[in-house]
């Protein structure tokens, strides 16, 4: 086996085991490490919840001695700083590795190339980009946090053949099946927060809450709600989990209201047709949400896009139809000439259930 092809081959495990805490580390990273000499695997580990050991402390504790000499491959470059935990590069050089593999840089402040530093002060042999695509990709709500400020951004949505999510009168139960509204309780498990709007609240008074068997952790919900329309009896703002009202209304008699019933309220300055978007994400980037996972009316969906907020479309999509009078399923407006239309990359179409499941991604966006 070539060395490029042995690394290949461990840190694809290594990303692998990390898959595994997709639904539990937030909000921290999801990394695996493997231990190897050579082609043998002596340790492997991955992280599994904030405050619990790292992925490299839990592969070096499986080696033991065996450690001595050998490389580890990690998904994330080894932290380098006292958080709830001691540094790995501490670790990692105790244990006496000869040589690191990892395959994408940590670009959180405290990191960003620190952890590589430290272990090349140590003598340890160092090497990067190995199978970074993929490491990228359990992780595009971290990386984006770091990187843009922002949450990474996938919006939901339902709809018939022709585009419609609702009859005029907002009856929406239930355009998909079962396995699709299934599916969608693995998109809401692996996020750090679920947001929509007061209109989606009013309208259908969802609990927009994980009802995934075995979840053991409930993500931020989130409301826009620029008026404070909300009423404290919405199912939304309910246990488990906690439920944060965004809005730019200072009535403190609503708000304290809201704060009895048990949700957060924060102010945010008014945008164009609601609260500033953009406010809003950088809110929930210093809240730690990663994932930003929406389910909403066509207007929130619809100025998500027009902002360049989008990262993600998943779109289930029902073989039936809703005529003419039925609701949108993305609200942009009028647009003047086709040059003004979005461009979306197809990135995969599968069948669920009766249903089809597409993913597409906006042309244009920045990749987490």
């Amino acid at each position: 086996m070539s060395p490029a092809t042995r690394d290949a081959r461990h840190m694809a495990r290594a990303i692998k085991l990390a898959a595994r805490a997709l639904y539990t580390t937030d909000p921290n990273p999801r990394v695996g490490c493997v231990i190897a000499a050579g082609d043998e695997v002596v340790g492997e580990g991955y992280h599994q919840r904030a405050g619990g050991p790292h992925a490299e402390v839990l592969a070096l504790a499986a080696a033991g001695g065996l450690a001595r000499g050998a490389t580890a491959y990690v998904t994330l470059e080894p932290c380098s700083h006292h958080g709830r935990t001691p540094p790995c590069v501490d670790a990692l050089v105790a244990a006496g590795i000869a040589r690191v593999v990892y395959a994408v840089g940590d670009p959180n402040p405290r990191v960003n190339g620190g952890g590589v530093a430290r272990l090349r002060e140590a003598g340890i042999d160092v090497s990067g980009g190995v199978l970074a695509a993929s490491a990228r990709a359990l992780n595009p709500g971290f990386l984006s946090r770091m990187e843009r400020g922002r949450p990474w951004v996938r919006v939901k949505l339902a709809s018939s053949l022709d585009g419609r999510t609702a009859l005029a009168g907002g009856e929406s139960r239930w355009i998909t099946g079962d396995a699709a509204r299934a599916d969608v309780q693995k998109l809401r498990a692996r996020a750090s927060a679920l947001m929509t709007g007061v209109g989606t609240v009013l309208q259908d008074d969802p609990r927009l809450n994980v009802r995934l068997p075995g979840a053991t952790r409930q993500p931020l919900r989130v409301v826009l709600d620029a008026g404070l329309e909300i009423s404290p009896e919405a199912r939304i703002l309910a246990p488990p989990g906690e439920a944060l009202v965004m809005t730019a209304s200072t009535d403190a008699v609503r708000a304290g209201r809201l704060a009895a019933a048990g949700a957060r309220v924060e102010t945010i300055d008014r945008g164009e047709g609601g609260l500033d978007l953009q406010a809003v994400m950088a809110r929930l980037a210093e809240l730690e949400v990663n994932e930003l996972h929406v389910e909403s009316g066509a207007t929130l969906a619809g100025a998500l896009l027009q902002q360049g907020l989008v990262d993600e479309i998943v779109v289930y999509m029902a073989p039936t139809l809703l005529g003419d009078g039925a609701r949108p399923l993305v609200g942009l407006g009028p647009l003047s000439s086709m040059e003004d239309r979005p461009r979306l990359e197809l990135i995969s179409v599968r069948r669920v259930g009766g249903d089809l499941r597409l993913l597409l991604r906006p042309a244009t966006a920045g990749r987490g």
